[in-house]
């Protein structure tokens, strides 16, 4: 039987469907300008997560690595024509052009989870070269991915999730600001091994002092004349 007194309730919230993110967003910053990704971003991409060297990048994808170009692109367009993932291509604002006159893509991003009616989406699919990784200019990507998924398309729930023994991006995770939310066992099988999933969010209540941290952290004043940082983006939100 029902209970005759009131029991607890959730917030009522706008309940406006969110929009879906395009591929023809262009987002611009002082470091990196955020794309969306084609097939010829892919060939640009391919030569920086490539060969032996780079093989440890794979670990924790869903795919790769791959051997030859053409298996790269392939994969790549199947991931670009997947209505359920939007992925953009991240190129330096100091180089954003190759020898060849192609778009110099160093790295790439996808949002996806991507949940209309909640507002609530994923960033995923990250893939950094060495040359973008532990740089202010990836830093500033995830700053305007997630910059635009809150304020631009009004998501209020915004996710990031990784194997449990990605210890690498479980770090990069708290470093951007987002919560630790728990593990979800046995969530998948990547190829042919179990993965336990790290669920992190942050949501909309929590972004401005997570933005207001971000930009006093890539502002010019942060850094010295070598580009090295002198507070730690967390320093910045523990004020």
């Amino acid at each position: 039987m029902g209970s005759k007194h009131a029991r607890p309730l959730g917030p009522v919230v706008d309940d406006t469907p969110a929009p879906r993110p395009s591929p023809e967003t262009r987002l611009s910053g002082r470091y990196v300008t955020v794309i969306g990704m084609s097939n010829e971003h892919a060939a640009s991409l391919y030569p920086h997560v490539s060969g032996d060297e780079n093989a440890y990048l794979w670990d924790y994808m869903l795919n790769g690595p791959f051997n030859e170009l053409s298996e790269y692109r392939t994969a790549m367009e199947a991931e670009i024509k997947n209505n359920s993932k939007v992925y953009f291509a991240i190129i330096p604002t100091n180089e954003p052009i190759t020898p060849s006159g192609a778009d110099n893509v160093i790295g790439c991003a996808s949002y996806l989870n991507i949940n209309l009616a909640n507002r609530s989406i994923e960033v995923g699919s990250v893939l950094f070269s060495s040359k973008l990784q532990k740089t202010a200019l990836a830093t500033e990507a995830m700053y305007l991915m997630a910059k635009h998924a809150i304020e631009d398309l009004g998501y209020r729930r915004y996710e990031w999730k990784c194997n449990t023994l990605n210890a690498a991006s479980q770090r990069a995770a708290q470093r951007l600001g987002f919560t630790f939310e728990g593990i979800f066992r046995q969530h998948m099988i990547i190829k042919g091994r179990s993965r336990d999933t790290a669920w992190f969010a942050i949501i909309d209540g929590d972004w401005p002092g997570i933005k207001d941290s971000f930009d006093k952290w890539l502002g010019p004043s942060n850094f010295d004349k070598d580009g090295n940082q002198r507070k730690k983006l967390e320093d910045f939100r523990s004020e």
